[in-house]
């Protein structure tokens, strides 16, 4: 049996996650730009869990592991938690409709928790459990894509079985279906993607179009009024992208280039600060020009300001997901991949993304989310076209080492 690794993290990791989940995208709430104060920041209990060492062999669900056992046959009923306001809610706020209509077809009572208000702290909630080869409570759970590849890696997902999964993968948008971390989807199917994209309010830049990290960096008309994200992979992850770099498969000398690039940015006093989610109200008041920006903050953004703008570099864009995941010695399994595959049928899933406005992972959603709202169909931040997809990236998976170290430079160029 494989031991329990134990991942211990940096101080400069550490000190990552904690401006993520006070500031940046893990502070943030699925429909609020305004609501990150209410997510509450990583509690040192969090961050022990993470990263504490006396933990029991783990009880693998890989190759050779005994198959958690199903009771789906017996039991019609499944646990699943998800961050808060991720899921479509009725206007008197008493049932989730896509939900019901799940129970009213399959039989199957979903109790729904909102339990997940970042990915540390819910990891050090399951983390003991399933370290011990004991379940958890939960038979899905949705996580970020750094955290889902952990628990990939340390044997506590299931896999998924695709006979179950027949919408799941038929529907699946390409820009979603090979991750580095779980090739193929097997043990995992995205919730939704979250884009990194360049914003830029029009009356700040004078009418001025900015729509690429050459013109953030260089732009002098821009000087003192340019914001780039505390989150490293998007920050850097856009910048390898506009040197001609696939974040994909960079090198360490890559990643050194993007890091000395954003110093230049930084030496002249081009960039004005680096950013956690608290940029929405300095680039609504034109304080910041331009800036990137999390595809979903645009979304509402726009809403009350006809100002606010965004552009999708020629370079391409970073994008993340949150996924789906089945734990290990979850009781209802199959419950879980039924309740997957029915939220990549076209029609429920069009009826979560009117909700959540992120970016919808099912591909052809675009006429049924039609129905429901045109503006929202035709919203490539919510629906991203072919033209737009394929300029998508995904930040390649990083080795504690360099992570380690990745975030150790990236602290230095930001001053955290």
């Amino acid at each position: 049996m494989e031991q329990y690794e134990p991942d211990r993290l940096s101080a400069a990791q550490l000190a990552a996650m904690r401006r993520s989940l006070t500031s940046g995208r893990g502070a943030l709430t699925r429909r609020s730009l305004l609501r990150a104060s209410g997510v509450g920041a990583l509690t040192l209990g969090g961050l022990a869990a993470l990263t504490s060492c006396g933990i029991p062999p783990a009880k693998r669900e890989g190759p050779g592991a005994p198959a958690s056992e199903d009771f789906s046959a017996t039991e019609k009923e499944l646990n699943f938690s998800n961050w808060t306001e991720y899921m479509d809610i009725s206007e008197d706020e008493k049932t989730r409709p896509t939900l019901a209509e799940f129970t009213k077809r399959t039989g199957i009572k979903v109790k729904y928790t909102e339990d997940i208000n970042d990915n540390v702290e819910f990891f050090g909630k399951i983390k003991p459990q399933l370290a011990a080869g004991q379940a958890t409570g939960r038979d899905l759970i949705v996580v970020t894509d750094w955290l889902a590849a952990r628990i990939i890696r340390l044997g506590w997902a299931q896999k998924l079985d695709a006979s179950h999964l027949p919408h799941a993968f038929a529907n699946l948008s390409p820009q979603f279906r090979s991750p580095d971390w779980d090739p193929g989807r097997v043990y995992s199917y995205p919730w939704t993607g979250i884009s990194t994209v360049i914003a830029y309010n029009t009356k700040a830049t004078g009418g001025k179009k900015v729509d690429s990290v050459t013109q953030l960096l260089d732009d002098p008309s821009l000087k003192g009024r340019v914001g780039f994200l505390t989150e490293m992979r998007d920050s850097v992850g856009m910048t390898l992208l506009d040197m001609g770099k696939d974040p994909g498969s960079f090198t360490t000398a890559d990643y050194d280039a993007a890091i000395g690039r954003l110093q230049k940015g930084v030496d002249k006093k081009q960039i004005r600060r680096f950013t956690g989610n608290d940029y929405t109200s300095d680039l609504d008041k034109g304080d910041i020009a331009a800036c990137l920006a999390w595809a979903g903050d645009i979304i509402q953004l726009q809403a009350d300001n006809p100002d606010i703008q965004y552009a999708i570099p020629a370079a391409g864009y970073i994008t993340s997901s949150d996924n789906l995941l089945v734990p290990a010695k979850a009781r209802h399994r199959t419950n879980a991949e039924k309740l997957i595959d029915y939220y990549y049928e076209l029609p429920v899933a069009a009826q979560l993304a009117a909700y959540i406005s992120y970016v919808c992972p099912v591909e052809g959603v675009k006429d049924e989310l039609a129905k429901i709202d045109p503006a929202l169909a035709d919203n490539t931040l919510i629906v991203p076209d072919k033209a737009m997809a394929a300029k998508s990236h995904a930040f390649r998976s990083l080795t504690s080492e360099e992570e380690t170290a990745y975030e150790e430079k990236f602290a230095k160029l930001i001053g955290a």
